[in-house]
């Protein structure tokens, strides 16, 4: 099943008890997967769904919220667009049905993006519209540089006011037109998470992050491997010197060193490929690049004064031409 399939499956199973909310989610699935058509002087709703699960969902919202029966159509899939698709149609009930919903408004005009008590309502309510939205027109595809959680409008109007659900939940996402098409694009890969869970798309979203972790793992793998880069060799070259010079001053200093050199000296050696400015971060509390260099060279300096008053090997001699050739 892909991600897609998997999210719409998942959200189509969410139990929503709040009338408001459902109303919510009711209205932007319609708006986002239908439309209103006049048929023999009748105003006829249609919502058009990808999956069987979201078009029985919104089937039962309508009857059981607004009272209206509905018929659903599964029209078979061809060789432009694979797969079956389900047609929710209310006929004699339509133009009851789009008023209660906001689809028309008081003058009986259809509106262009949401209704108003939509794009007015509550956080929660906000967050069923978007539930509704995806399962109208939503995808969401494969972790990566292209990674992105889409929603397609059925129009600039439509895309502003999803936009703005959005930002009324603290997410950013962007409107933008495709080949004529409106979109509303979420890409930052937080915010992809985030937006999924508060849809309640948890199990998605656990898969979601998995692909992207291995994703990023094997994006790291890869540069370690194809370490070509001059500069990058020489820092994991320099780290690896520090971190033997480091090992080699706590053999000479033994438990004589004070606690602030023992803990810089400790991050050099747990964190071997780090950059200092990391070591910095990784700190308890935080440190910048220059203090812990200095608390270092400090480190470094007080081992090899103790090893010329000793007579032994100071934390230089541990280095190989290896190590040296930076």
């Amino acid at each position: 099943m892909s991600l897609t399939a998997a999210v719409k499956d998942e959200l189509a199973r969410v139990r929503v008890d709040r009338i408001s909310s459902r109303k919510a989610e009711v209205a932007a699935t319609l708006r986002f997967a239908g439309g209103l058509h006049i048929i023999s002087g009748r105003i006829v709703i249609e919502a058009e769904l990808d999956n069987a699960a979201a078009a029985h969902r919104l089937r039962a919202a309508i009857h059981e919220v607004y009272g209206h029966k509905s018929d659903i159509i599964v029209v078979s899939g061809g060789a432009l667009r694979r797969g079956n698709r389900y047609v929710v149609r209310v006929v004699r009930e339509g133009e009851a049905l789009a008023r209660q919903t906001g689809l028309l408004d008081a003058r009986g005009r259809p509106v262009r993006g949401l209704p108003p008590q939509v794009v007015s309502a509550s956080v929660g309510d906000t967050v069923a519209a978007w539930r509704g939205a995806f399962l109208a027109h939503g995808s969401l595809t494969e972790p990566g540089r292209s990674a992105a959680l889409e929603v397609t409008c059925p129009g600039p109007e439509a895309a502003l006011a999803l936009v703005g659900a959005a930002r009324r939940l603290g997410l950013s996402a962007k409107a933008r037109e495709v080949r004529g098409i409106d979109r509303v694009v979420v890409r930052d890969g937080d915010a992809i998470a985030a937006l999924l869970t508060r849809m309640g798309a948890h199990d998605a979203v656990l898969a979601w992050e998995e692909r992207r972790m291995r994703r990023e793992v094997r994006g790291t793998a890869n540069r370690l491997a194809n370490f070509d880069d001059a500069n990058l060799r020489r820092s994991a070259r320099a780290a690896v010197a520090a971190s033997a010079r480091v090992q080699r001053a706590f053999e000479i200093l033994g438990q004589d060193v004070p606690e602030h050199l023992v803990q810089a000296g400790q991050l050099r050696l747990e964190h071997r490929q780090a950059s200092l400015e990391e070591l910095g971060q990784l700190s308890d509390p935080p440190l910048t690049k220059d203090a812990v260099a200095g608390r270092i060279r400090r480190l470094l300096a007080t081992a090899d004064k103790r090893a010329a008053e000793l007579g032994v090997p100071d934390t230089e001699s541990i280095l190989t031409p290896e190590m040296l050739d930076l």
